[in-house]
């Protein structure tokens, strides 16, 4: 039998499929011996593919199966399977799966695209730190990491499903009334405040990566950009409203920077746009760093008030950032009618819940459509996560 087919003969003992010794070619070979089809097809090639090396096998569709029935991706015996799309990102699509009864997130990254991203290595390591984090942080806050798939062609992260994002609440509505925007900030410092006790710096906190469950609350995602630290770092990163002046400086930056995008966020919740928003991004790190603020008549002054604590490009008056820490925050005005500790706990209500009409409901989410463009499979020599 041919070494290419070893794999796949250990696959078929582990499927209970006939004897494989007479078929001495290629697994398509094989395939048409065994009768497969569909998922069953591209389980037998993804089988194949560490033996496989240069040989270029047909792209599977989806997330590996025909699109004849739902696609499936992990065990035969136990699959995921998709039921809609939520998002997509630059570098991974995010799907709505299941596993039984339960449902989960599927953010699903191309093995293809890490070979032919410009800057590959970047990319690995963003992807490696994303996953290391998810594994270390546990918190009611934090969307959590429950699985890790490997094909042939994908690696693919599955966390915990939530009902919707932020920015398409904002969309949506337009603008927040306060009292949500409220609502949603404490919950989001509660995160922040956690994530830096462990010493890290998430670096990309916007309404995309805030994502809102059926019961209204509110969980942080996506820490492509996060990083462990326990001093400064001089990487530019993150989304060119929602960086910090002392990032676009080069001062090297830390934790003040999280605190810095709460002031957007607390603007963009109540205003419907960031305050730093321009055509060019080399338009918006003008406006950052010139400070300048619009603030529209229809601002509560409270918020106003903690918003120029937030953005100020000054360290040492940055709230967050001072001697009393997030204190300064949870004690400000704005919050004079809440009790943080009852909020975190569930004892107030949520004062809005996203509409979700099933399980397999994916309307709070952008729709995109199937791209008709699929990878082929990388092979085992080309497999960024093939030392993990």
């Amino acid at each position: 039998m041919s070494h290419h087919l070893e794999p796949a003969a250990l696959w078929c003992e582990q499927m209970g499929a006939v004897d494989v010794e007479e078929v001495e070619d290629t697994w398509e070979e094989l395939a048409e011996h065994l009768g497969l089809e569909g998922a069953e097809r591209q389980r037998l090639a993804e089988a194949c593919a560490p033996a496989l090396a240069a040989e270029v096998l047909p792209p599977p569709r989806g997330l590996g199966c025909t699109g004849e029935g739902p696609e499936t991706f992990g065990s035969a015996k136990d699959p995921y399977i998709v039921v809609g799309r939520l998002g997509k990102g630059a570098t991974a699509t995010v799907y709505k799966c299941r596993r039984g009864e339960v449902h989960f997130a599927a953010k699903v990254l191309q093995l293809e695209h890490f070979r032919m991203h410009s800057r590959p290595e970047q990319l690995l390591e963003a992807t490696r730190r994303e996953v290391s984090l998810l594994w270390a942080l546990r918190h009611e806050r934090i969307v959590q990491l429950h699985d890790v798939v490997e094909t042939a062609t994908r690696l693919v992260l599955v966390m915990e499903l939530m009902d919707g994002t932020l920015f398409d609440l904002i969309v949506s509505r337009g603008r927040l009334p306060t009292n949500e925007a409220r609502h949603i900030f404490v919950q989001v410092v509660e995160g922040l405040k956690y994530i830096h006790s462990r010493s890290v710096v998430h670096r990309d906190l916007k309404p995309e990566n805030i994502l809102i469950n059926a019961d209204g609350y509110v969980k942080l995602t996506d820490f492509g950009f996060a990083k462990l630290i326990d001093h400064r770092t001089y990487t530019l990163c993150g989304t060119p409203e929602y960086i910090a002046p002392e990032v676009l400086l080069n001062k090297g930056h830390g934790k003040p920077v999280d605190w810095w995008t709460l002031g957007i966020l607390i603007y963009e919740m109540i205003v419907g746009y960031p305050p730093f928003v321009d055509e060019d991004p080399m338009g918006i790190y003008q406006k950052i760093l010139s400070g300048k603020i619009v603030f529209p008549k229809l601002f509560d002054k409270n918020a106003k008030a903690l918003v120029k604590k937030l953005l100020t490009a000054d360290l040492g008056k940055r709230f967050g950032n001072l001697k009393n820490g997030v204190d300064d925050i949870k004690q400000h005005k704005w919050f004079k009618d809440i009790v943080w500790e009852h909020l975190l706990e569930k004892r107030i209500a949520a004062p809005f819940k996203p509409e979700v009409k099933s399980a397999s409901d994916t309307s709070n989410f952008d729709d995109y459509p199937d791209s008709d463009e699929l990878p082929p499979i990388v092979a085992a020599a080309q497999d960024p996560f093939s030392k993990w």
